[in-house]
């Protein structure tokens, strides 16, 4: 018997995103995480000059790739499938990453208010024994912001949440209480949607139900 038919296929996730990692293990599914190492500027540039400026959508799903294969690179265990994944925010056809600072959250959050925008995830799904047959998708949800007075964005940046979020927000934390509504996926805009994988993992020949807990 092969080491795959005792142990079962294995999920690494290529993030060190601790709201994709919550979004898998509220799903009930088994993984372990590497991190990437991209220069995503420098794969967004190469990009760029190859075909041409990209969508929010082209990037996400660029940046998924790029984080998969520089995973799928390293050796892994016989029936280990990566996924690399990554989230753009769109507004009014611009693509927003990390604000990374107050300053820049303050920004984006005088622009949010108000405001809908759509936070685009891009999954892509590579098995390292069999790199030609990768496959990627990009889900993205439409999100509704309610207006936000300027002390309630200052005590929101001060806390520190918007920074490391695409967008300068999350929905399953402070940001809550900002945003109206949304038309899509919500775990999407948490950064992964189980429903994309669940197509990635079958497309594969993977079923889910082999990765639950």
């Amino acid at each position: 018997m092969s080491e795959q038919m005792k142990t079962g296929p294995r999920l690494l996730l290529a993030s060190a995103s601790w709201g994709r990692k919550k979004v898998l293990a509220d799903a009930g599914i088994k993984f372990t995480t590497q991190v990437s190492e991209v220069d995503e500027d420098a794969v967004l540039a190469a990009a760029v000059a190859r075909n041409g400026e990209q969508s929010p959508a082209q990037t996400a799903l660029l940046l998924a790739r790029a984080k998969a294969e520089n995973v799928a690179q390293a050796d892994h265990p016989a029936g280990t499938v990566v996924l690399g994944c990554d989230s753009v925010f769109e507004l009014d056809g611009v693509a927003y990453g990390k604000p990374h600072t107050k300053e820049v959250a303050r920004e984006r959050w005088l622009q949010l208010s108000g405001s809908t925008g759509i936070l685009h995830s891009g999954h892509w799904l590579i098995d390292p024994a069999n790199p030609e047959q990768a496959r990627g998708q990009v889900s993205s949800t439409v999100v509704h912001f309610s207006t936000v007075d300027d002390a309630e964005i200052e005590v929101y940046v001060a806390s520190g949440e918007p920074l490391p979020c695409a967008g300068a927000f999350t929905i399953d934390g402070l940001a809550a209480a900002f945003i109206e509504s949304i038309e899509g996926n919500f775990q999407n805009v948490v950064g992964l949607d189980v429903f994309v994988l669940r197509g990635l993992l079958a497309q594969a020949g993977i079923s889910i139900v082999d990765l639950w807990k």
